[in-house]
């Protein structure tokens, strides 16, 4: 099957009637690449439907349009288009037909288009798309992820035909086995030669075999091989080997039909006693959640952004993604692979109870099986993904009904594939929350933790308390009893009260926090490492994201900002260890040395304009502090320091003048604390251990001029529409020096065979721009360009400041890189 790029050479607009059109009230189409995001550069407004939850933004009905040649060579071929996602509700039509519809906005699926093409002459594609309050967070719109065109012969492997299972590695060998779906759509029968090749990882050959394969009019069959590979190179996280399949299928000794499909040789398992084990050695795993948004791109699943993502969780020291709550893009999936991140992939946030006016509920029944399905035909080769997880926070899974429905789902997902672990993240408080009022209401005497009139200032802070205290009681153990029995693994959202508990109620229980609160993580840590049955922690979340505004803000009870997310015009949930442009907050390092990955302290500094104001934050907020020294107009007044440190005590000095030293490491929460005075000059942390110098980590204050700063990821790229360049952009003095506190307007240009796909910085109240437009005021400090390229060539970005100054950056687009060749590999 050849499998395209159709990307290219689509129109857009918001969906217009037919007497918008007769009348011309219709808005023009504009042209578009794909993937694309409907959503992310229209205005938002403090009354949009979808409200804090999803930015402010308006939700819309769009269509996407495309024309197409069928060439006369595609008789007796069967053609369709694979679509990775459309946020949802979605119509396809060819030639003015509706040709398939599909319901989730992040399952793929593919539509036969035989039926509806005309051979010989220019063909119409049209899609629909909408959103329209039904998410808990910023989900995008349109068609947000990429579309193939595959053509296929009469006898050929379906999309996603190929299964590889790594069956057993022993005494340097490795068995496995490829089963190979193959279709005959020829009115006769059909026998067919199916060899199948296996290469290492230096692309050696290593495995051939070939059987024949009689299939009759209309049938699919499987065909299974047993192989053997000598001395294999196993897939492991610190060295992500994947081998590749290759089946070619011969008719009359002719090629009909190839798939390449890449796969790691690698086996997990998984008890209360030994934990999870990856080749026989046990892994901890070190998780961040992450939604499915790009930040500055929206909701667009461009391929080098979703690998970049992995990059860099991969360097702040997580070894595991927990996708939320959504089934991850193929392209997040191949850079797992590739990099050694290992994946709990996620099916749904709701089954049959709403969260939202018009959420997934309204298709579950309908749908669900579909979707689980088309998850893991994409997953199952995927050497990454150790788990599925068939939902999130369901609140109905505590009741009988919602148990029947958690069986269902985890057996399903057995049956498309046993290779791999079912979890479910399932917050035990949410899950008896009624009830435990409704107790609580008729004893509180018997519940002090929480009574009628509690104000939200003492809500938030004890939030953590309060869910651990429901999530653990008696009638949560009960309640929740049958659901964590469907699943291999019990995911516990906010209940670590439960994990030792657990180990005593539920003995055969294996546990990974599936979603914990980010300042814990030195409680939480110690939990996973002093208990085999508790696998591992997910923090909320890895990377910043659009939506749920403001949980993660620094919240101030001198304010009238009460609530749990944040008013207009707060666009981000502002919480995260990498901050939508990439860079890496305080709470990353924090989170580092707890993971005992980083020996150096980390110096972060509370913004001293916010000094004297009383706290009253969720637990999802880390204090409001950055790296930096740099102060201008604070000189002389109180200012706080924090230090990071596994060390035993960390000294603070201020050039070189002692200001103090207190114990930090475990037993102080890997945090010192000082106050001091600001003045210019050069901060330093100096760690250490047993009377001795472990390390130190110095701030500097910027001097003198300010100059813009722009350094690209990558000076060479591929010319691929899949690719991406980022321009990180900083204000800084001449020795390098970050001015946070200088901030100001810049304009980006790009000239040469590339486009500004989007600019922006990690701001969390953005109001007045898009990440669309050319222009944005930096946030402390910083401000992040991306480019795309259009063709080869050589890309010239321009970053100019209102005073004047400027600099440039060139990027060089290369040839197309061999994953998006015409013809490419199914997965």
């Amino acid at each position: 099957m050849i499998r395209s790029p159709f990307n290219a050479g689509w129109t857009f607009r918001p969906k217009a009637n037919e007497f918008a059109e007769l009348t011309g009230a219709a808005m023009p189409p504009v042209p578009v690449t794909l993937p694309h995001d409907a959503i992310i550069g229209t205005p938002r407004d403090p009354d949009a439907e979808g409200g804090a939850a999803t930015g402010y933004f308006h939700g819309g009905t769009w269509e996407y349009s495309k024309s197409f040649d069928a060439p006369q060579e595609w008789a007796g071929k069967r053609i369709y288009l694979e679509f990775e996602g459309i946020y949802r509700s979605s119509l396809v039509y060819v030639n003015g037909a509706l040709a398939r519809s599909w319901a989730s906005g992040y399952t793929g699926f593919t539509v036969p288009l035989n039926d509806f093409l005309v051979l010989g002459e220019e063909n119409t594609l049209r899609v629909e798309a909408r959103a329209h309050r039904d998410s808990r967070w910023y989900s995008g719109g349109g068609i947000h992820r990429p579309v193939h065109l595959m053509v296929a012969g009469t006898v050929h492997v379906p999309l996603d035909g190929v299964t590889v299972t790594t069956e057993e590695i022993s005494q340097g060998f490795a068995t496995i086995t490829v089963r190979t779906e193959i279709t005959n759509a020829a009115d006769r029968l059909a026998t067919v030669q199916a060899e199948t090749l296996i290469t290492a990882p230096d692309g050696t050959l290593v495995v051939r075999d070939s059987a024949p394969v009689t299939l009759g009019r209309g049938e699919t069959t499987v065909s299974t091989r047993r192989l053997v590979v000598e001395n294999p190179a196993l897939w492991s996280l610190d060295d992500p080997a994947l081998h590749q399949v290759q089946v070619l299928l011969r008719l009359n000794q002719e090629i009909v039909d190839e798939t390449q499909v890449r796969f790691g040789i690698r086996q997990f398992a998984v008890d209360p006693i030994r934990g999870l084990r990856l080749n026989g050695r046990e892994v901890k795993l070190r998780g961040a959640c992450v939604h499915h948004d790009n930040g500055l791109l929206g909701a667009a699943t461009i391929g080098r952004a979703e690998e970049r993502r992995v990059e860099l969780l991969k360097d702040a020291g997580f070894n595991a993604i927990r996708s939320s709550h959504n089934p991850l893009s193929r392209a997040m999936l191949d850079a797992c692979d590739k990099h050694g991140m290992l994946v709990m992939d996620e099916a749904f946030d709701a089954w049959t109870q709403s969260k939202n006016d018009f959420d997934y509920v309204l298709d579950f029944e309908a749908s669900w099986e579909r979707d689980i399905e088309a998850m893991v035909r994409k997953d199952r080769n995927h050497a990454s993904v150790f788990a599925y997880s068939t939902g999130n926070e369901i609140p109905e899974v505590a009741t009988p009904h919602g148990a029947r429905w958690a069986r269902k789902l985890a057996n399903r997902v057995r049956e498309l594939d046993p290779t791999r672990f079912v979890t479910h993240a399932l917050n035990g408080q949410l899950a008896v929350m009624k009830e435990f009022i409704a107790e609580m209401m008729a004893d509180p005497q018997g519940n002090p933790e929480v009574h009628e009139g509690m104000g939200i200032n003492t809500m938030m802070s004890q939030m953590a308390e309060l869910g651990n205290h429901i999530g653990a009681s008696e009638l949560a153990t009960n309640r929740t009893e049958e659901a964590f029995s469907t699943v291999d693994i019990a995911g516990m959202n906010y209940t670590e009260a439960r994990y030792e508990l657990d180990r005593e109620l539920f003995p055969h229980r294996v546990i990974v926090g599936a979603e914990t609160f980010a300042t814990h993580i030195d409680k939480l840590w110690a939990l996973v490492t002093d208990n085999t049955h508790v696998i591992g922690d997910f923090t909320w979340t890895g990377w910043d994201y659009l939506g749920e505004v403001g949980i993660g803000r620094t919240r101030y009870t001198d304010t009238d900002d009460d609530g749990v997310t944040a008013r207009y015009p707060w666009l981000l949930a502002h919480v995260g260890d990498i901050d939508i442009t990439g860079h890496r907050r305080p709470a990353s390092f924090y989170r580092e040395i707890v993971f005992g990955l980083r020996p150096t302290p980390y110096i972060a500094v509370g913004r001293p304009e916010n000094h004297d104001r009383e706290i009253a934050s969720s637990p999802w907020a880390w204090s409001d502090s950055i790296a930096s020294w740099t102060w201008p107009t604070f000189e002389g007044k109180p200012i706080t320091v924090e230090v990071y440190s596994d060390a035993d005590e960390v000294e603070l000095l201020l050039n070189d003048t002692p200001i103090g030293r207190a114990p930090a490491g475990a037993g102080h929460r890997y945090r010192a604390v000082f106050e001091t005075t600001y003045h210019p000059g050069t901060l330093t942390a100096v760690s250490y251990s047993d009377g001795d110098e472990v390390a130190r980590h110095q701030l500097a204050t910027a001097q003198g001029r300010t100059r813009v700063k722009a350094t690209a990821d990558r000076t060479q790229i591929s010319a691929a529409d899949t690719d991406l360049a980022f321009i990180d952009i900083a204000l800084v003095d001449d020795d390098g020096s970050l001015f946070s506190s200088a901030d100001q307007p810049l304009t980006v240009s790009v000239s040469g065979p590339g486009t500004l796909q989007a600019f922006g910085t990690a701001n969390p109240t953005n109001e007045h721009t898009h990440f669309t437009d050319e222009t944005h005021r930096t946030y402390d400090g910083r401000a992040l360009a991306i480019i795309r390229p259009t063709a080869a060539g050589s890309i010239t970005i321009n970053v100019s400041a209102a005073d004047g100054t400027a600099t440039e950056v060139t990027v060089g687009a290369g040839m197309t890189t061999d994953n998006n060749l015409a013809r490419r590999a199914h997965r």
